[in-house]
């Protein structure tokens, strides 16, 4: 794609707006995305979107100037200058460089949306839904969806410089509900990347999230009410990593840290979690839903070590954070779309592996919880309490796995629990590609892992 604006003029205007300012860029992006959803039976609904716009700002020590829109005329990016370069304010400070250039690619410049064609993305729903229908005569309801993008993005900085990064990215869930004796329960499972659509939706693929999604509805009929109380808890490999996401991730970000506001502030050093524990943030990884070639200031992203054998050495950072705070950018400045500010953020956040089996560990506890899979969960960053809901969880007893329980909740603090990791598996995965996380009204396509893990004391919130 060309750029829909006239270059000089953008970078003249930037010059001008950016003189005495700490930083500034011009963030274009050029997106189409599609989705469409097949329930009940039916294709119930199918939308194509396509859009365009870019984001002028001026960075002067902690203030920051910003004016968006969707015309790129020169007279419309002229306005935009002048009302992003109102934040100096008299301000003098020296333009920060501009990041390094590279000539990396962690996926292919593709657009999901051109193939297949509407009529097979159409068909293949019909077909996943026909398929679960006729596979368990239980079956009450199905759910598919499938969703795709392509986004381009450009940055340009004040000195010439100019970044360009294509990511495509597609997703497809499958939802099943079984009833069985007046007793309805769902399972749900879903993949995706930075790739083609080919890459999921073959059968063997997509027969295989059906197998799951059926697996979960059914444990889950069987289930019984969940304990209650502090107790011993094995976490899953995968997806369960979305409690260390949100209780221990968002908390190593860098604009949570400069303001004093997180729990981590002020703690490099400091051991915060049990030894074995090493925490990475990673956009790096090829083809993975969080990652990055750069990121949305044009900063290539890298594998960061946050916390290292159960130190902490390290946070995640954008440009503007990472200046204030005397550190470096570690290529995690990422925004939702150009009417956005680009915030520290995080791209794939995984805990490395260990020694253990799973078995060793459920062997290990009297009486517990193995917690497989997670659904949401919520985090107050400056006490770094949260709350999470286990979606597949099963009684631990005798060092046995017993019954399914359901609405069993993990009630906890992300520091004290990253203390209490007893046991670390030799059983690593990442998620399968469906994370989405918030913060500050941003929503942004993450990646999640870790190995199975034994945590010595959680409080479970259940109905028993």
């Amino acid at each position: 794609m060309t750029l829909p604006l006239n270059l000089d003029t953008a970078r003249d205007t930037l010059a001008k707006a950016v003189e005495g300012a700490d930083d500034g860029e011009i963030y274009i992006e050029q997106s189409r995305s599609e989705s469409f959803v097949f329930d009940d039976g039916r294709l119930k609904s199918a939308a194509f979107d396509t859009g365009r716009g870019m984001g002028l700002r001026v960075v002067a020590g902690e203030a920051t100037g910003f004016a968006h829109g969707s015309d790129l005329s020169d007279e419309a990016i002229r306005k935009a200058g002048d009302t992003a370069a109102a934040a100096k304010r008299g301000y003098s400070g020296t333009l920060a460089a501009s990041p390094r250039p590279i000539n990396r690619r962690l996926y292919a410049p593709i657009d999901p949306t051109d193939t297949p064609d509407f009529s097979t993305k159409a068909s293949l729903l019909a077909e996943i839904d026909s398929y679960v229908r006729a596979k368990d005569p239980r079956v009450a309801q199905v759910s598919v969806s499938l969703a795709g993008s392509h986004k381009q993005i450009n940055v340009i900085r004040p000195d010439g410089a100019m970044f360009e990064d294509i990511r495509p990215l597609v997703r497809i869930n499958v939802s099943i509900t079984l009833e069985k004796d007046g007793r309805r329960e769902t399972g749900s499972a879903g993949a995706g990347g930075r790739a083609a659509y080919e890459e999921w939706i073959a059968p063997s693929r997509w027969k295989g999230l059906v197998d799951r999604a059926l697996k979960k509805a059914e444990v889950n009929l069987e289930s019984i009410a969940a304990p209650a109380g502090e107790m011993e808890v094995v976490l899953g490999p995968g997806w369960p990593a979305v409690l260390l996401h949100e209780a221990v991730g968002h908390g190593l970000e860098g604009d949570f840290n400069r303001k004093g506001a997180s729990v981590y502030s002020g703690k490099i050093g400091q051991q915060v979690a049990a030894k074995g524990v090493t925490v990475i943030d990673d956009g790096t990884i090829e083809h993975r839903r969080g990652s990055l070639s750069v990121d949305d200031e044009g900063t290539e992203t890298q594998k960061t070590v946050l916390i290292e054998d159960g130190v902490l050495v390290n946070y995640m950072q954008d440009r503007q954070n990472a200046r204030l705070m005397g550190m470096k950018p570690t290529g995690n400045g990422r925004r939702e779309s150009y009417a956005a500010l680009p915030m520290p953020r995080m791209t794939n956040t995984y805990m490395t592996g260990g020694n253990h089996t799973s078995e060793e560990m459920i062997k290990s506890v009297k009486r517990g919880i193995w917690a497989v899979d997670f659904g949401g969960g919520q985090v107050d960053i400056t006490s770094g309490n949260f709350v999470f809901q286990c979606t597949e969880a099963y009684m631990i007893e005798d060092g046995k796995v017993g019954a399914p329980v359901k609405n069993a909740t993990l009630i906890g603090h992300g520091p004290t629990a990253l203390t209490r990791v007893s046991m670390i598996g030799n059983d690593f995965a990442m998620d399968d590609g469906v994370g989405t996380c918030g913060k500050a009204g941003q929503s942004l396509p993450v990646g999640v892992g870790q190995p199975s893990l034994k945590i010595d004391a959680i409080t479970v919130g259940g109905a028993g």
